[in-house]
């Protein structure tokens, strides 16, 4: 089954087929960039997923092959005017990548090209990453926007490739290429191309279906229970970031592609 919408295509599709549920994000013009109905949706799918047709195994991938996903939408945050705001942002997220985490099915992330921001914060937040051999990854915020990482999504990074990986990336802005990402093991397996990774991912996914589903399941959530023991409270570096001249400035820039004049206020 499928999802359809009147006229326009849908900005994330969702289909199941022989028990994997097929999730892409598709706004392959603006390189999947995520708006917040389709966190919400994608959230929505992880928490219902044997809903959705006995499902064993859920597959997310960008449409296109340039890019997973580049991050969320950045006009979005022109809204923005507090503190309050940032807290809700990095809540919503956050509330979106728990969801993923917990969705009681393995998730595998099927990467091409650019994986970014809040597209390598869902990468991260699954269970399997395959890519292609021209995938990247991470968080040029300190060159682009100006705002943070919350601790929870530092958290995950640092887990699946150490803190002083994750320290050096954001600092300098520097995206993790395809094979440094699988030898720092970011992701498991790179293949070719597009295609190429499409195939694999639906491979890989027929073969956890042949797994003892709770096997997976009680691995997974106790692997997360593991992560999730010791919780920081970020609210004031979100608020720092969020609130500032810098990120007011990063923003603009941005959307005018321009570069940002950083006052560190």
């Amino acid at each position: 089954m499928s999802e359809h919408a009147d006229g326009n295509a849908p900005e994330l599709l969702f289909e199941v087929s022989d028990g994997v549920g097929q999730v892409t994000l598709n706004r392959p013009a603006a390189r999947n960039a995520l708006t917040f109905a389709m966190y919400a949706r994608l959230a929505e799918i992880c928490r219902e997923p044997h809903q959705q047709g006995r499902i064993h195994a859920l597959v997310i991938s960008g449409a296109g092959a340039r890019a997973f996903a580049a991050g969320t939408d950045i006009a979005q945050f022109r809204d923005f005017r507090d503190a309050a705001d940032a807290l809700t942002y990095e809540a919503r997220i956050e509330a979106v990548l728990d969801a993923v985490e917990r969705c009681p099915v393995p998730t595998l992330a099927a990467i091409a090209g650019a994986c970014t921001g809040g597209g390598a914060a869902i990468a991260a937040a699954c269970d399997l990453r395959l890519a292609t051999r021209d995938a990247r990854f991470g968080f040029p915020i300190a060159r682009t926007l100006g705002n943070c990482l919350s601790a929870a999504n530092l958290r995950r990074f640092s887990a699946l490739i150490g803190a002083g990986r994750v320290r050096e990336m954001i600092f300098t802005s520097r995206l993790l290429g395809a094979e440094e990402a699988l030898a720092a093991g970011l992701v498991g397996e790179l293949v070719a191309d597009h295609p190429a990774l499409l195939a694999r991912a639906a491979e890989l996914a027929a073969q956890l279906g042949e797994a003892a589903p709770l096997t997976l399941r009680a691995t997974k959530e106790a692997l997360r229970r593991i992560a999730c023991a010791n919780p920081v409270d970020d609210a004031d570096l979100v608020a720092l970031c969020y609130t500032s001249a810098d990120f007011r400035e990063g923003l603009e820039a941005f959307l005018a592609k321009r570069k940002p004049q950083w006052k560190g206020a």
